[in-house]
């Protein structure tokens, strides 16, 4: 009895060591739609009063659950009966990365009128005491959660690409440890970073004589010059994060680029001084490139097939 207790502990101390190990392997390669979700969720609440971001922000929390109480089951069932196709999604999930983070870069270099257009007018009809403010929530929350699904799904067929060697308790708890922990984490996070300028507002307005009341206040004004700044760097992160993992991921599903690759890091680790930084930034490096180049590719298809459909 003794002994079956002791075989059972150690069985379980095993898979938590798996679940561990994996679970941080997986947040590592997802932390690249971390910086994405969180620029695009704090931006689908600007704008709003500021009693209402965050009720906002619990109601998008929610709906991501609900996404990931559909994605996780959906992703286990596919490990289940048709496990060659993981590494086909991976690979999808990879291009679309590339092809998000050079949509983005297009948009910036040559400017986006539609969507310029699309926030005048949200600004405009959020000015006009006419308008329906709660109707405007229920979009924007909508919208939210639509594009919290798609991001979810890029996190799970991630995470499932990494565990996918796994036994089937091990999936089930790092594809449900990776769900949870990037739901509350991007939306603890969203619900602090639409709040900064509230905290900063506060603190820049706060009276009193003396340096504290004037260290406090000059902490304000530096917090209100630099929340839109992180909002613009959270998205630039996010970006080349999505190029580095994207590519990544295309690397290592094409043996005839990821093998050569592999072999050229042996060789920069052999160089004397600068061997290993050469070894893990090259690698980096090229994994960009592909996923610049495999970006552009997809997003020149996009555009070709929806000129054909406009013909």
């Amino acid at each position: 009895m003794a002994t079956s207790l002791l075989a059972l502990l150690d069985d379980i101390a095993s898979v938590l060591d798996d679940v561990s190990l994996l679970t941080k392997v997986a947040a590592r390669k997802t932390a690249s739609v971390l910086g994405d979700d969180l620029a695009v969720n704090a931006e689908q609440v600007h704008g709003l009063r500021a009693e209402r971001e965050l009720p906002v922000v619990w109601a998008v929390f929610k709906g991501s659950l609900r996404n990931k109480l559909i994605l996780v089951p959906a992703a286990l069932l596919i490990s289940a009966l048709a496990p060659w196709a993981i590494m086909p999604l991976l690979m999808l999930g990879g291009l679309f990365l590339c092809y998000e983070g050079f949509e983005k870069v297009a948009h910036r270099l040559h400017g986006n009128p539609k969507g310029e257009t699309r926030e005048a007018e949200l600004e405009q009809a959020l000015a006009d005491p006419a308008t329906d403010l709660a109707a405007v929530e229920r979009t924007r929350i909508a919208g939210a959660i639509r594009t919290d699904f798609i991001l979810s799904a890029e996190i799970i067929v991630i995470t499932l690409g990494t565990v996918e060697q796994a036994g089937f308790l091990t999936q089930v708890l790092v594809l449900a440890g990776i769900a949870l922990l990037m739901t509350i984490g991007v939306y603890g996070l969203v619900a602090a970073i639409v709040k900064l300028d509230d905290a900063g507002l506060y603190l820049s307005r706060s009276g009193g004589e003396g340096a504290l009341a004037s260290a406090r206040r000059r902490l304000g004004e530096a917090i209100l010059r630099a929340a839109p700044r992180l909002m613009k760097g959270l998205s630039i992160v996010g970006t080349i994060a999505m190029f580095l993992v994207g590519g990544g991921i295309l690397v290592h599903g094409l043996p005839i680029i990821g093998e050569p690759l592999h072999h050229l890091a042996e060789v920069l680790a052999g160089l004397p001084v600068l061997g290993a930084p050469l070894a893990t930034l090259v690698p980096l490096l090229i994994n960009a490139l592909i996923g610049i180049l495999a970006g552009a590719l997809v997003l020149s298809v996009v555009e070709a097939i929806g000129r054909l459909r406009r013909a």
